[in-house]
């Protein structure tokens, strides 16, 4: 293998490319980006950077002299346009097109957009810095939806002396995910802090003063953040003979999957948030957009693309974390998808506990919040284990218990 291309310049990408010089690779290996910028780091993006505490030059992952050390052929500010498998070519922007024998696909997400223009998105350097120049005492933001990232931009607005309205179409944010009590407690904290948290609500379209809703009426603002999830970027793949639905879809090695019939080709993979992966340690496909799990993973997919050794499964157990006002969120394993949250150490009310989760028999998550790393740990050796919940978790352990309804969108009490 001579060739390697890697797609994608972010956190996965120049993991797979420093993953393949250190095992010893040494042809040609190429990597592509579509952002004009060296490698960064995306989590300040809504946190240290939006709240103008760094500087750019903060979130550069590697210096230019570490760059220049992995021997690479970079091609920065040019978006990938076609895959030809038989061929084993990828088409640019720029109208070339690159040979590879072994392909990593890296091109990670694009934010979700409403109807209407004027809005901000927090996707890119450029994004951050946009919204960052508008932030000023007394703006009135609206933030459309109360995930993790619309909730660590409010709080930062908030910060900087903005009006927030934070709008949310679920009764309450996040509890398709983390339970409807947890939920409660972090959006608590919105209101706490004076950010205008409205739960139930559906924006419809940005217009020129602010959002449009379901029901007609409006929300008037000076700005917009619109935080409504993610699309992979997979567009570029169309026709490719690559299985494609809610990412790359890909084998418990993070190797692509083909359509029908399959073509005569190999060695191609996906890595980041781009990829979404056959993980045995929980028996399902995910697709995680977190940046630890883009790291671990770029370094997977360059091991077992290499193929010097037997590949190995890629079967995390994702982290990520969280930073909004004063809490400190940390978060272990699959969450979506639970049957049951059960609170085993600290206090709802007081915004400092451990929250863990049950699919299943089988624990398969655990969430912190204001604790010290130690008292979440344990639990990620749990969930690594496959731990047996009534082996760990009784009434004697848990303070609060909570079942989810199969759908994720409501919670009730365990009796």
């Amino acid at each position: 293998m001579r060739r390697i291309l890697v797609v994608g310049a972010s956190a996965a990408g120049l993991a797979a490319a420093e993953t393949l010089r250190r095992e010893g690779y040494d042809g040609t290996l190429t990597l592509v980006g579509d952002e004009p910028h060296a490698p960064y780091d995306r989590p300040p993006l809504s946190k240290q950077l939006l709240a103008a505490e760094w500087d750019t030059d903060r979130l550069t992952l590697r210096t230019p002299a570490h760059l220049d050390g992995l021997d690479l052929d970079l091609r920065l500010g040019v978006a990938a346009t076609g895959l030809d498998l038989r061929e084993r070519q990828v088409r640019l922007a720029d109208g070339d097109s690159v040979p590879y024998d072994g392909l990593v696909i890296a091109t990670g997400v694009r934010p979700r957009r409403l109807p209407g223009e004027g809005a901000h998105v927090l996707r890119t350097l450029g994004d951050a810095l946009s919204l960052r120049e508008r932030l000023t005492p007394g703006t009135r933001l609206v933030v459309v939806g109360a995930g993790f990232l619309g909730a660590e931009a409010a709080a930062v607005a908030w910060r900087l002396g903005a009006k927030v309205t934070l709008l949310e179409p679920a009764p309450v944010p996040l509890a398709h995910a983390v339970g409807g009590q947890v939920g409660a407690v972090l959006s608590r904290a919105h209101l706490e802090h004076g950010v205008d948290l409205r739960t139930g609500v559906t924006v419809t379209e940005v217009t020129a003063g602010g959002v449009r809703l379901a029901d007609g009426g409006t929300v008037e603002a000076d700005e917009v953040l619109v935080a409504v999830g993610s699309l992979p970027n997979t567009e570029w793949l169309a026709d490719s003979g690559l299985a494609v639905g809610d990412g790359v879809l890909c084998d418990e090695y993070c190797e692509a999957a083909w359509g029908s019939p399959r073509p005569e080709a190999g060695g191609v993979y996906a890595a980041g948030d781009v990829a979404r992966w056959y993980n045995p340690l929980f028996g399902t496909s995910m697709r995680v957009e977190h940046r630890t799990n883009a790291g671990e993973q770029g370094m997977a997919v360059a091991r077992n693309l290499l193929g010097r050794e037997a590949r190995k499964p890629f079967a995390p157990v994702p982290y990520f974390w969280s930073d909004q006002y004063d809490m400190k969120v940390q978060a272990y394993g699959h969450l979506r998808g639970h049957d049951e949250v059960a609170v085993v150490d600290g206090d709802l009310a007081e915004r400092r506990f451990v929250a863990v989760y049950r699919t299943g028999d089988r624990i398969t998550g655990a969430l912190a919040v204001g604790m010290p790393p130690k008292a979440i740990r344990q639990w990620r050796q749990a969930i690594a284990s496959g731990a047996l919940w009534h082996e760990a978790i009784s009434d004697d352990t848990a303070t609060v218990r909570e079942s989810a309804d199969h759908d994720g969108t409501a919670t009730r009490p365990v009796a």
